[in-house]
């Protein structure tokens, strides 16, 4: 017979045996945990690696967009309201104020070329926060004197971009800006759209859509053409320059210089420190255009679109 010395022993060799066995499986759960962190951590490294040698590579084939060569990614806009954040670059531009947008109503901008006028009709309802971007550019001055450096003229992408004072595919206005993109957003012939290096990094550069494109809803459509046509008809007909890396993509043959932009309707959005614009019926621009000088190409475009920064 068992005495109670006896079992009371055995109920402590018992205890001991199963607080080992859950010591044993604790340390096997615990390995198992490292284990798994190391791997999700190496995956994470070589997942970091490839998405930034895949942003960061310049050297790809010509990309079949409108691209920029901005490096800087931005928060998305605070709910209702815009967000424009410094990407480091230094400029002469205010940027507009953070938050609600102004309310605009009928918005037309009229960009005076070295060719011609071409006339917008501006979309705030569909994109306030580059609309209301586009408009103080406009209202400082930004645009006056810069050249359009790209012209491409391939079966799926037909289009002018322009709002790059250094006519190089990589100058901004110093800040950045998110999307305003739907999925059903299409570039058709006529069409006005941001020109991006990625998600969120709208600047000043944008596209005019001379014949319709295909490209995926990635570019903020944030107006229409509604006179100019014909101009960028006869600068598509002539073609890039014969120096350009691609006979479809490249500077356009002939030049295309931005004498000043004038905004009419909406309110007035010139931030402060910018000259004040009309407040009448009367175009609001920004410095006065230059008369008599030469239309300039300035510095060509990289012989590869695709930026530093971003692929499309």
């Amino acid at each position: 017979m068992v005495s109670k010395e006896q079992r009371r022993h055995e109920l402590a060799r018992a205890k001991l045996a199963r607080q080992q066995a859950r010591r044993e499986a604790d340390a096997a759960k615990r390995r198992t945990m490292a284990i798994v962190a190391a791997v999700l951590s190496v995956l994470l490294v070589v997942g970091t690696v490839t998405f930034l040698t895949v942003r960061d590579d310049d050297t790809l084939p010509a990309a079949a967009a409108p691209t920029t060569d901005a490096s800087e990614t931005t928060e998305p806009p605070v709910a209702g309201g815009c967000a424009y954040v410094p990407d480091g670059e230094t400029t002469d531009v205010t940027p507009p104020p953070d938050g609600e947008p102004a309310v605009l109503g009928a918005t037309d901008a009229t960009i005076v070329t070295g060719q011609g006028p071409v006339t917008i009709a501006l979309d705030p309802d569909v994109a306030p926060c580059t609309v209301q971007s586009f408009v103080s550019l406009a209202q400082q001055g930004y645009f006056d004197g810069t050249t359009c450096h790209r012209l491409t003229t391939s079966d799926t992408l037909a289009v002018l971009q322009c709002g790059d004072p250094t006519a190089t595919g990589g100058g901004g206005p110093g800040y950045s800006f998110a999307d305003e993109t739907t999925e059903d957003m299409v570039y058709d012939r006529g069409t006005v759209a941001m020109a991006n290096a990625g998600p969120d990094t709208n600047g000043s550069q944008f596209f005019l859509v001379y014949g319709d494109s295909q490209l995926p809803p990635n570019y903020t459509v944030f107006g229409t053409i509604t006179e100019g046509l014909e101009l960028l008809d006869a600068v598509a007909a002539d073609g890039v320059a014969p120096d350009s890396a691609s006979p479809t993509d490249g500077a356009p043959a002939t030049p295309v210089e931005i004498e000043t932009v004038t905004v009419l309707g909406g309110e007035p959005l010139a931030p402060e420190g910018s000259a004040e614009p009309s407040t009448d019926a009367e175009p609001t621009t920004g410095a006065e255009p230059s008369t008599g000088a030469e239309p300039s190409t300035g510095t060509e475009p990289a012989a590869s679109p695709t930026p530093t920064g971003g692929t499309t």
